[in-house]
Formats: C-alpha cells, structure tokens, sequence
C-alpha cells in the first residue's frame, strides 16, 4: 500500500552504515539504530500482512485531492475517484491489463498523475503517466532510471520523487525539468505541496534522516530552508492549508511535532503513544485550530491545538495528548476533517469509509462506516471529473477551488 501526499511501505529508510556516515549518528548510538532497524524490518512485516490482507479489496492506493473534498482509489484493476460528503462514487476507470499503485488528483480536473503497482503493473513503475480522464487516454509520460516513489501536483508543477532525488516540472503539454533536490533514502516517497495558489511552499526530507526541507518552487535561486524535525527517519508529513504549519512524525510513530514554516520553529508537539507506531496519515482542520492522526494501531487522534499556535504565532504547546479517539477496520487508513472541522472521516485499506462526529465531546458517538468498496462496483459514477481543457487551463481549473 502507498499513502496519500504518495506513502509507501515502511521500511528502513537508512542503513546502519548510511545513518553513521550520511546522518551524523555517533558512533555511540549504535544499538539505538539497530532497534530502530530490527522495528522498520516489523514494520515492513506489518505491511506485507496487510497487503495480504487486502487481496481481496485490491486496493493498492489511497489518497484525498488537495481540498481533501475527494479521494482517489488505485487498485488491481485501474482506479475511482469519489466525493467525501456525501460518499458517492464520481468516475471508474477500468483497466483490466494492469494494477495502479500510485494515482494523483489536480483538484477536481480531469487530469490525474498515476503510476503502474501491484503483481501486473498498468505502467511501468518507473514512469508517471499524466492521464486525461475526458480522452481516457495518457496525455504524456515521464520516464526515470529507478521507481517513482510518489508524485505531487499542483496548477502549474508536476513532483515526482524518487529513492533520493526529487524533480520539479513545469505542467505543461511540453514539461520541463525546473529544479532537483537530493534527499535522505525516501523509499516513502514523502513529499508535500501547499495548494494555496498564493504560496508555492513543497516541504521534504533533507539530506540526512529526520531533516525537512522547506523549497519556495516560484523562487530556484532561494535556498531551502532545513529543519531538524527528529532524530530518526520521517514517516509523514502534512501542510495546513495556507502553507504556514507543518506536522511530522518519525518512524518511532509516538510524536507529532508542529512547525511554523515561516520561521522553522517548533510551535506544538503532541505524544499520539508510548508504544511505537507507524503513523499513516496526518490532516489539519480547515481553520488549523486542530490536527487528526491515523496510525497502524487501527485508531484515528484528533488532538486540538491552542489559538496562538493555529495562528502559527506560538509560544505554548498544544494539549499532550488527543482529546478524542476512535477505532477503524484497518491497520492502514487515511484521515481528514469536514469543510466545518467538527467531524473526522477515516478512509481504510479494507474499503471502508468512516466518519466521526466532534461536535457532542460528552456523547462520544459511535462513527458510522460505510463501504465505499461495495459502491465502486456497485452503482453508475456520477457526474465525473471537471473538464480543464489542456494542462495550460487546468491551473485555472485549479484555481477555481484553491
């Protein structure tokens, strides 16, 4: 499986001989990144049981569009998109021939980046196929020397990442290669781009492991901003949606740190557990006022955050720990707020969608699950994917909702 933002399987995103040489680790620490190893090969484990699991859903991929309005579904047999409320199935494409372990959405557009995964890949796995959905054809490709790990959209740039390199292209007909970056091992395919068409901010890990890189994509000549975010390994990274607050988790999974992107300072830092865990997903509300986290613990945190820190302003911390829980039917799942921020929608691996009202704290509601997997067989798509025209007018489509 491969998260949203584009999340692989974890693995051990550095060797012991890399994290001392290429990550500054002393020698001193080294049975600390031998336990950190012998829990990447666990979480490797955890995956491949999963994806065992899931043979029967074929789902290979999730992940919302940038308003978190939609998501998109890459499977054995092509991909869905849907809309999030209310659940309802927009477009089915189906291919037959092959698998998608990656697909990206432009906002709503018609045009969507997918790369080929599963046993019988559609692509190669080492291309990113820019598919118009009103042709239901590939528009272009862009071809790489090593797997594409994940790729970013935004209006007017196309982000691919690789093991250790990421490449930012103009969208165009005819795109070209603007910017590379070198990165840590990054076999997660992490990377995160502001949608808000005011702020051309993409964050990813640095050159050496725990450290986030914060690159303006209007400005080359800008030099990247570093962050020494964790002392191990990244596994995931979320943007508000200004651009101004920055949440990441390391491989440990127990805590989600917040950072003001202006100013690279640690604003809030929350403790989602003791125990280690892989931290799937993480969504900040529409007023950036609170976070929710989903984890292969098969819970979903909502914790809340003070007004100065929302405000990306900080001096004190968020609360410590989440203020309310709850479970989901998969170890792997995908979580984002309502337009209103008072209820939380958890979308799982094993085709369930499931949304939890925040409104009534005190009532602690059971969420309501429905099956989103039923529908991608089951019922006509909807009204389908809005038409962008070319890759020039889809950064007016984008704009549209950004």
């Amino acid at each position: 499986l491969k998260p949203s933002s584009a999340h692989n399987a974890s693995r051990d995103a550095c060797g012991l001989s890399g994290l001392r040489k290429g990550c500054g680790v002393s020698a001193a620490r080294a049975q600390d990144q031998e336990q950190e190893q012998e829990h990447s090969r666990w979480q490797l484990t955890a995956m491949d049981k999963l994806r065992t699991s899931n043979q029967e859903s074929g789902i290979l991929h999730l992940s919302f569009n940038q308003d978190q309005g939609c998501f998109v579904v890459g499977t054995t047999k092509g991909f869905f998109v849907f809309s999030r409320e209310p659940l309802k199935l927009k477009q089915r494409r189906v291919f037959e021939e092959g698998g998608i372990g990656c697909a990206e959405m432009l906002f709503r557009c018609n045009f969507l980046a997918l790369v080929g995964g599963g046993r019988f890949p559609k692509y190669p796995v080492n291309k990113v196929m820019i598919w118009d959905d009103r042709r239901r054809q590939v528009l272009f490709d862009l071809p790489f020397k090593s797997d594409v790990k994940g790729v970013c959209l935004r209006r007017d740039r196309i982000v691919v990442v690789l093991e250790t390199r990421i490449s930012v292209f103009n969208f165009t007909q005819s795109p070209q290669r603007l910017q590379v970056y070198d990165t840590c091992p990054n076999n997660k395919g992490l990377c995160v781009l502001c949608s808000h068409s005011d702020n051309s901010l993409m964050v990813f890990p640095g050159a050496e492991c725990g450290q986030v890189q914060m690159v303006d994509m209007s400005d080359s000549k800008k030099a990247p901003s570093i962050i020494a975010a964790h002392e191990t390994s990244l596994a995931c990274l979320a943007l508000n949606l200004e651009g101004t607050l920055l949440a990441t988790a390391s491989e440990k999974g127990t805590l989600i740190r917040i950072f003001d992107t202006k100013t690279g300072r640690k604003v809030g830092e929350v403790r989602r557990g003791a125990d280690r865990a892989t931290i799937c997903s993480i969504s900040f509300s529409p007023n950036s006022k609170r976070i929710c986290v989903s984890s292969d613990k098969g819970t979903v945190h909502v914790f809340e955050l003070d007004e100065e820190a929302s405000a990306a302003s900080a001096t004190s911390l968020m609360r410590p720990r989440s203020f309310a829980r709850f479970a989901v039917t998969s170890p792997y799942s995908i979580c984002c707020f309502s337009a209103d921020g008072n209820a939380v929608t958890a979308v799982c691996a094993d085709g369930n969608y499931i949304r939890y009202n925040l409104a009534d704290e005190k009532a602690s509601p059971n969420p309501s699950t429905q099956s989103f997997l039923s529908l991608m067989w089951g019922e006509s798509p909807g009204d389908g994917l809005e038409h962008a025209g070319d890759p020039s007018a889809a950064a007016g489509a984008a704009d549209a909702h950004s």
